[in-house]
């Protein structure tokens, strides 16, 4: 019996405006960031908090979730760019050889992570005035689903590709050139986003859960990053050389463990009361 087999080889730019390009990428950010705003209304009506404070929370999430990936990827992923080129890292535009508009290509979820937990922090100081873990055990849950639509968008640009499955199983990447099947790793995860998201709300809405401080926090961190470190096993390595970085693990399983550890310890830590 043949196995599904799928040719992938749509544009990954949705329409031009002049020498602008709009990518599908880029649509999957705004769908994010739109849903997440949306999730959080309905989760501030709960909490009875000020609609006003949440317009803040939205410009806090944003920039801090494209710095955060951005400056994560090249500090994770290519070191060298960081330091030659660092005004191409923190704006969406190329300089040399010729000025062009890029985007912001090239974002790691480990610096979303640390960039967004950052900004949590200094908005439940300055903005929320309440402990940093509320807003946390809350923020994750649109984060999830946002994680999906970013993963999709990966797809898209046929980026951060799957080995080969050596079977008829999988997507043939066109736009690479290539006529052989790949594991659809961008599919893994986005699928595993979405479960995860669903697993988040049922917890928000229907346990006492969130009343733990740095519950929800740590289960969103330890099913994300498990999700992430299961599904490196069927990606290509990011970064050439790093298919074997550490023990055997590449290097976003090995930036990985740190995180889950981090989930296992909010979710089980004893809370005074």
């Amino acid at each position: 019996m043949m196995l599904l087999q799928i040719d992938w080889n749509p544009s990954p730019i949705l329409f031009k405006i002049g020498p602008v390009a709009i990518r599908y990428y880029s649509l999957m950010f705004v769908i994010a960031f739109m849903l997440g705003l949306h999730l959080m209304k309905k989760i501030f009506i709960n909490e009875k908090i000020s609609l006003e404070k949440l317009d803040t929370l939205f410009i806090y999430v944003v920039v801090s979730t494209l710095i955060g990936a951005r400056i994560g990827h090249f500090l994770f992923y290519d070191p060298q760019f960081l330091i030659e080129k660092p005004l191409e890292v923190i704006l969406p535009f190329r300089f040399s050889p010729k000025f062009e508009f890029t985007g912001f290509a090239g974002l790691a979820s480990h610096g979303a992570a640390i960039g967004i937990t950052i900004a949590m922090y200094l908005y439940s100081k300055k903005v929320l005035k309440k402990p940093i873990f509320f807003i946390l055990d809350r923020i994750v849950v649109p984060v999830a689903i946002g994680a999906m639509f970013v993963r999709l968008g990966n797809l898209m640009n046929s980026e951060i590709i799957g080995k080969p499955t050596n079977s008829n199983f999988g997507f043939v990447f066109k736009q690479l050139g290539e006529d052989f099947p790949r594991h659809p790793a961008q599919l893994y995860e986005a699928i595993s986003y979405l479960a995860i998201f669903v697993i988040l709300w049922f917890v928000y809405w229907k346990t006492t859960k969130k009343e733990k401080q740095g519950f929800l926090f740590g289960l969103f961190f330890v099913l994300l990053w498990s999700v992430r470190f299961v599904v490196e096993f069927f990606k290509e390595a990011q970064v050439e050389g790093r298919e074997d970085w550490i023990l055997g693990l590449n290097t976003g399983q090995v930036l990985s463990i740190p995180l889950i550890l981090v989930g296992l310890y909010f979710m089980f830590r004893k809370v005074k009361a």
